[in-house]
């Protein structure tokens, strides 16, 4: 394998992390701004209460998202498998 060859698969491979990662971190960072908001403006310090609602945000950005973060993933599974195939395994 060249270096040209595992150059770009190091940079699919990080294009697949963003891909899944970022809505979910997305969703979380937006969950915390918000809430952190409310909490500065209602003067309510308590660090769990923006657990639950992070939660529930990131289970429902994974019931709109999960079928397309699964298809991702085994795509380039798939691929990678075909790689491994087309050098012989070394």
């Amino acid at each position: 394998m060249e270096e040209a060859d595992i150059a770009d698969l190091m940079r699919l491979t990080f294009m697949v992390i963003l891909k899944l990662s970022g809505p979910l971190l997305g969703v979380a960072l937006v969950v915390g701004l918000v809430v952190a908001m409310l909490q500065a403006v209602t003067q309510i310090n308590e660090a769990t209460l923006v657990f639950i609602p992070k939660v529930l945000g990131i289970g429902t950005t994974l019931l709109f998202l999960g079928v397309s973060m699964y298809g991702t993933l085994a795509d380039f599974t798939r691929y990678l498998i075909d790689r491994m195939v087309a050098t012989g395994g070394s």
